[in-house]
C-alpha cells in the first residue's frame, strides 16, 4: 500500500462519520452499540476497497491513472476535478452555516440497538460521496501497484481505529472522558457547518500533498 494513500483514512471518518460514532457512546448501551458500528465500519470499507479493485481491474488501461507526475493523466484529471468541486462545496457550506443543521438520521442514534448501529456503520462508508472518492483512490492505487485487497489492509485498519476513538476515550479516559462526551456531541451536531469545511480542506490537502 503506498504510504500516500494511508492518511486518506482521517477523511473516511471526517463528517457526519465520526459524529455518528459519537453520539453512540452516549446511547444507553455505548460499548455495545458502539461495537456494532464498528463491525459495520469495517465490512463496509473492506468490502468497498474490494469493489473499486475489481472495477479497475475489470477496466484495465482503459482508465489507468497513470503517472502523478504527468499533468494530462487521468489520475490528475480526477485529483484536479475533485479539488474544484471541494472547493465549491466548502464555499457552499460557508455560504449557507446559518441555517445548516445536522442530518436527522444523527439524532436517531442516541436510541438505536445494535442492529442500527452496524447498519449505520455500513451507510456511512458505502453511502458517503467522499468515502467512495476515498476508496475509488484505493482501489486505483491497488491496481496501478498490481497487489491485492489484503495490500488495503493497513488503510482498513486505521479507517476502524479512527472510528474506535471516541469508545477508546469513553473507555480509557475514565469519568471524566465520560461526562466530557456529551459535550463533544452537541458541540459536533452544533457546528456541523464546521466539520464539513474541515473535512472538505483536509481531503484538499491529503489529494495535493
Amino acid at each position: 500500500m503506498d504510504l500516500q494513500i494511508l492518511p486518506l483514512a482521517v477523511t473516511m471518518m471526517a463528517g457526519p462519520q465520526i459524529v455518528a460514532a459519537v453520539i453512540l457512546v452516549t446511547a444507553p448501551r455505548p460499548v455495545r452499540v458502539s461495537l456494532a458500528f464498528l463491525l459495520g465500519v469495517a465490512v463496509a470499507t473492506a468490502a468497498g476497497v474490494t469493489i473499486t479493485r475489481g472495477i479497475f481491474a475489470l477496466l484495465g488501461q482503459v482508465v489507468a491513472p497513470g503517472s502523478p507526475s504527468d499533468p494530462g493523466s487521468a489520475g490528475t484529471v480526477v485529483q484536479l476535478v475533485l479539488v474544484a468541486l471541494l472547493v465549491f462545496a466548502a464555499v457552499k457550506t460557508y455560504v449557507r452555516r446559518e441555517t445548516a443543521e445536522p442530518p436527522k438520521w444523527l439524532g436517531s442514534l442516541m436510541e438505536a440497538g445494535a442492529w442500527k448501529a452496524f447498519t449505520v456503520g455500513l451507510l456511512v462508508i458505502l453511502v458517503m460521496p467522499s468515502d467512495i472518492v476515498v476508496m475509488l483512490t484505493v482501489g486505483a492505487s491497488l491496481e496501478q501497484h498490481g497487489v491485492g485487497v489484503a495490500a488495503a489492509l493497513p488503510f482498513i485498519g486505521l479507517t476502524v481505529l479512527i472510528a474506535a476513538l471516541p469508545l477508546l476515550v469513553y473507555l480509557l479516559a475514565g469519568e471524566r472522558g465520560r461526562r466530557a462526551m456529551p459535550r463533544v456531541r452537541e458541540w459536533l451536531t452544533s457546528h456541523s457547518w464546521m466539520v464539513t469545511i474541515a473535512t472538505c480542506l483536509l481531503f484538499i490537502v491529503l489529494i495535493l500533498t
